[in-house]
């Protein structure tokens, strides 16, 4: 991490990470670059989803999450790149047909490193295989949860989940949350911790920044009028008068569960979340 002076405002208290891992200041091949649309949050002029709007245009990267149409073909990292869509790097590999994908890189990525994706490889970080062929004990990140649809979970900076089990039909996967899902043994896995480890540390320092980003101010709804929101109204720093907090339509808000369904999937939860962390 790198905290700069206080040179100015904008500048005091701000901790950006150090990106000393990345290679490339540019994306080095167009062709895996995409446009893509600003959210703005509306639809015909009407707001949809506040806080949105403006921020700096930028190209969606093509990360291969799946690898599965290489398999078995070896690969070599030839740089690490930002991607402003995601917290975390990724890394242009070249495999020895001459393609060239994005995949997402681990913390110990560097140039030069091989990486390849099969059924079955040898167990460093990197290299992408079935669940039921990696060391129990493992991290690993970028896990299938559907069978051949590619990673869909942890895929954020500096996260990884373990493989906690491999017994029974279904292998054991503990993902950072601290749940325990059951997932199928023949799903691939990249092992490993995702890389930018200290993205939680930065500190913003300015509003600015997040303007950048395509955020807009946010407001406390006790300090609206009452036709504004179910918090506004009162005399100065009043409470929101009310049982519990509420969202600018009426629902519950802070806490309050709303899930009204369960997933077909809550089947394969062993654990959940909240029993992991001893919640009722």
């Amino acid at each position: 991490m790198r905290k700069l002076k206080p040179n100015t405002n904008g500048q005091r208290n701000t901790i950006v990470a150090d990106r000393a891992q990345i290679t490339a200041k540019k994306p080095s091949v167009k062709s895996l670059l995409k446009k893509s649309r600003k959210v703005t949050g509306r639809a015909g002029g009407t707001i949809t989803i506040r806080h949105r709007g403006g921020g700096t245009r930028s190209h969606y990267r093509m990360v291969d999450f799946n690898g599965t149409d290489k398999l078995g073909v070896p690969g070599t990292i030839k740089a690490i790149e930002y991607d402003p869509k995601r917290t975390a790097f990724i890394a242009l590999v070249v495999f020895v047909d001459g393609d060239k994908r994005y995949q997402l890189a681990h913390r110990k990525a560097a140039v030069g490193d091989s990486v390849i994706t099969n059924t079955k490889a040898k167990a460093i970080d990197g290299n992408r295989m079935q669940l039921k062929s990696i060391p129990i004990g493992f991290n690993i990140y970028n896990v299938e949860i559907t069978a051949n649809k590619g990673g869909q979970t942890v895929r954020s900076a500096g996260q990884s989940a373990k493989l906690v089990s491999l017994d029974g039909e279904k292998a054991q996967v503990q993902m950072p949350s601290g749940e325990i899902r059951l997932v199928d043994k023949t799903n691939y896995a990249t092992i490993g911790v995702i890389s930018n480890e200290e993205h939680s540390l930065e500190k913003i320092g300015k509003a600015g920044r997040m303007r950048h980003r395509g955020r807009r101010p946010q407001v406390r709804g006790k300090a609206m009028n009452p036709i504004d929101h179910p918090h506004g109204g009162g005399e100065g720093g009043s409470p929101i008068g009310m049982a519990y907090p509420k969202t600018p339509w009426g629902a519950h808000a802070l806490g309050v569960k709303t899930r009204k369904r369960k997933k077909s999937s809550d089947r394969l939860i062993l654990i959940s979340r909240h029993r992991a962390k001893g919640k009722k």
